[in-house]
């Protein structure tokens, strides 16, 4: 049934800060931009006065894009609780990069605070087709979790 991930939506406080982030920091490109309103969004959507933009970015390797969705109507409510890493839902996005430790040491060059220095899964843990992967969490602007991941061929001794 399914062919494979499309996209994945996130909604922002700020489409121009979202866009420099995901884009300036992080080195998606922007593919579009749209405008959506009217009764076809609402039933979508199943709200009323559904105003809104959304700017699509995507990975320069390919890959699902990614909706970065800003409402000017109806607002959203924020919730903390949602943010952390053990509450029900989608709680993450993963990207892949070549050098984990590069990417984080880059981020934390712009202000970007991890969570925590990347970390090396123990083989015994998961063994993934890819090799041994190394990983570390960071936030975007609205405090939506991400990952950035590498897969290394080699072992590193686990």
């Amino acid at each position: 049934m399914i062919k494979f991930v499309d996209h994945v939506n996130i909604v922002v406080s700020d489409l121009e800060r979202s866009v420099f982030f995901y884009t300036q920091i992080l080195g998606l490109r922007e593919t579009r931009r749209a405008h959506l309103e009217g009764e076809w969004i609402e039933t979508i959507m199943g709200l009323k006065g559904v105003v809104a933009d959304v700017v699509y970015v995507q990975p320069p390797g390919g890959g699902p894009r990614v909706e970065l969705l800003h409402f000017r109507s109806p607002e959203g409510a924020v919730l903390p609780q949602a943010a952390l890493p053990n509450t029900q839902g989608l709680r993450h996005l993963a990207f892949q990069v070549e050098d984990v430790d590069e990417a984080s040491r880059k981020l934390l060059e712009v202000g970007i605070k991890l969570l925590s220095a990347p970390c090396s899964i123990p083989g015994r843990t998961i063994r993934h087709p890819a090799g041994s992967k190394r990983l570390c969490y960071f936030r975007d602007p609205d405090g939506v979790l991400l990952e950035i991941a590498e897969y290394r061929t080699e072992v590193d001794g686990q």
